[in-house]
């Protein structure tokens, strides 16, 4: 199922698929988030924003719920 960083849930593992390079900041790319690399959401602050992932198992990024919107996954079907 596609779906974008900002709709999982904690504990969510996908794979991204496609990201905004026009809208994601170079520093996301830099720590690994970019096509084809796993995500898992570790933490999401009370108010959704921001979202705490662990990028390949080894990155953890915090990023904002807008910039979340920009990063595209696939996730398998429980």
């Amino acid at each position: 199922m596609k779906t974008t960083v900002d709709l999982l849930h904690i504990g969510d593992i996908a794979r991204i698929t496609n990201v905004d390079l026009d809208k994601i900041p170079l520093k996301l790319l830099e720590m690994g988030c970019f096509p084809d690399n796993t995500l898992e959401i570790v933490q999401i602050a009370p108010l959704g924003d921001p979202i705490y992932l662990n990028v390949n198992n080894g990155s953890h990024l915090a990023i904002r719920k807008e910039m979340a919107r920009e990063i595209e996954v696939e996730i398998d079907e429980k």
